[in-house]
């Protein structure tokens, strides 16, 4: 029994502790009942003996309350108190059994409390044993009132009590052995689930990626620290609706979209935390930083909960600016190694077959050969810029941090460009207010918008201003240039490889032209990205139609 006690876990322990509290509290009760009825009982225990019964009553009620403090304040040697409380237990119902005249008294039913405490604190050998006595003591007592009272012979009665205690002592052991095992399984189990949920802790609070907990509704009930980080969340609070922050809208829509098309499970979307303030309907304790505009790859998973009445999916937030520069910088590494050679190795074959060409084209007049020319022509020019543009990546240049008007210079832009390729001359809108100063390199900011132009051009529809450069302000008093065209817009994977080196879409691109925009505005202290909105106003069903548009983001507002 000590090696069983000592085998259980500490919870289970203090189960077998309480339970024998509660059977000494029991004793405390049932010596009192005996007390009150000494006052009823007229013509048995009273009348025969009524001082030995109240005696035995008190000694009892005094060993009962003994036992109990004992317990409570003492709980070492288990199995010695318990023995010693079942001991106590079965003499003095005995002797009050005997005094009462035996089965006539109605006693014997008082067997069933030491026995059925045995039963379940005890063993089952023991348990057994004590029944045992029991039985054979009432046989016993039987016996004698056969030698005292002839004619009378109560042995059927003896019998079948004993059996009755028998097969009470070993039901009631077996169903607390099973109780027992099914307590220590929970508490095994629960052990095991508190663990775990201490390594999901640990591994939420520590992965790179960020989680969301969030419902169908749109309601978040967990977060990990990334997931903060990523959102611009200030604050351990992670409870609240998506929809509650004009910031979070690009988020809200791409989980709709899941939900409504499951094989969208994965989505870019850029967080403008800055853009708001702070949620609509939280607490001010949730509040965004106003220095953050983070790229996302998002990926949504639901939850198995079949069966439980709730709904649950989970968020994965994945910053891939990180990852974009990343690629880059292994792909410049190698790269530059190709730099020092390319001069000479690669640009001067490449002048001498394009000087070639040219005076190969003055002698030919065949249209067969003059095409031939042509394409190899166009691929000589192709080449040599990309050579240009690996050399111009290699120099980094300095840029100059004077003032520039930008509402003048996108008006002078504009027209250089809608001259120089021909264009309606409605075809770009623009919209900056006047005056406004941002600390960024004319020359630097021509090429990128120029880059940014040119995109637009292969892909918008042509109609009056189907292409827009607006200049706008956040809450943060940043200055954003965006330039958008009405054509589609770009596709999750290739926004997934967008500014990386040598990476284009089209036969006649070098891969490099958003690449050098980007690094430009890195050197110039800003920030180019490719961010995805929807519109309802030019949809003509009245859903969100997602499209997307360039987003220079300048450092800081210059002051006039």
């Amino acid at each position: 029994m000590i090696a069983r006690l000592q085998a259980l876990s500490a919870e289970s322990r203090a189960t077998f502790w309480r339970s024998l509290q509660t059977l000494n509290a029991t004793r405390v009760v049932i010596a009192l009942v005996l007390l009150v009825y000494l006052s009823f009982d007229n013509h048995g225990l009273r009348a025969s003996g009524p001082y030995l019964y109240l005696q035995i009553c008190l000694i009892y009620l005094g060993l009962a309350i003994a036992f109990a403090l004992m317990a409570v304040y003492w709980q070492r040697r288990f199995l010695l108190q318990l023995l010693s409380q079942i001991a106590c237990d079965l003499a003095v119902i005995s002797l009050l059994y005997v005094a009462g005249g035996g089965l006539r008294s109605g006693l014997a039913i008082l067997y069933l409390f030491p026995l059925a405490g045995s039963a379940i604190l005890a063993p089952l050998l023991l348990s057994l044993f004590c029944a045992s006595l029991v039985a054979l003591f009432m046989l016993a007592e039987s016996t004698w009132q056969v030698f005292m009272m002839e004619g009378e012979q109560p042995y059927l009665q003896a019998g079948l009590y004993g059996a009755a205690f028998f097969a009470a002592v070993f039901v009631v052991n077996r169903m607390a052995a099973k109780l027992i095992g099914q307590e220590e399984l929970a508490i095994r189990r629960g052990v095991e689930i508190t663990v775990q949920q201490a390594v999901n802790r640990l591994v939420m609070a520590n992965v790179g990626d960020g989680i969301l907990v969030i419902d169908a509704g749109g309601q978040v009930f967990a977060g990990n620290p990334a997931a903060q980080q990523m959102l611009g969340m200030i604050g351990p609070e992670m409870k609240f609706r998506l929809s509650a922050a004009a910031a979070l809208a690009p988020l809200a829509q791409a989980y709709a979209e899941w939900r409504d098309d499951a094989t969208r499970s994965t989505a870019y979307v850029t967080i403008k935390p800055y853009a708001e303030a702070a949620l609509q309907d939280v607490t001010a304790a949730w509040s965004a930083r106003r220095d953050l505009a983070a790229h996302l790859k998002v990926r949504f998973a639901a939850v198995n909960t079949e069966g439980l009445g709730t709904e649950r999916s989970v968020i994965f937030l994945q910053d891939v600016t990180g990852i974009e520069n990343q690629a880059q910088q292994l792909k410049l590494a190698s790269m530059g190694r190709l730099t020092a050679s390319i001069a000479h190795e690669v640009r001067n074959p490449l002048s001498a077959i394009g000087h070639a060409t040219s005076l190969l084209g003055e002698d030919l007049d065949s249209t067969v050969h003059l095409r031939l020319l042509k394409i190899v022509g166009d691929n000589v020019a192709r080449v040599n810029r990309m050579v240009e543009d690996i050399l111009q990546l290699s120099r980094k240049v300095q840029p100059h941090s004077e003032p520039l008007a930008l509402a003048v210079f996108l008006a002078e832009l504009k027209a250089e460009f809608v001259e120089t390729h021909g264009l309606p001359p409605d075809i770009i809108g623009t919209s900056a207010p006047p005056g406004t100063l941002v600390r960024f390199d004319a020359l630097h900011l021509r090429e990128v918008v120029l880059n940014l132009l040119n995109n637009a051009v292969r892909y918008a529809s042509g109609g009056p201003e189907s292409i827009r450069m607006d200049l706008l302000s956040d809450k943060a008093r940043r200055m954003e240039l965006h330039v958008q065209d009405d054509g589609p817009g770009i596709s999750p994977e290739v926004r997934a490889h967008l500014f990386e080196p040598f990476y284009t879409t089209s036969s006649k691109g070098t891969g490099l032209g958003l690449y050098l925009a980007r690094e430009l505005c890195l050197n110039n202290e800003a920030r180019l990205d490719y961010e995805y909105r929807f519109d309802i106003k030019d949809s003509p069903d009245g859903t969100p139609r997602s499209s997307g548009r360039f987003v220079i983001t300048f450092a800081h507002p210059a002051q006039k």
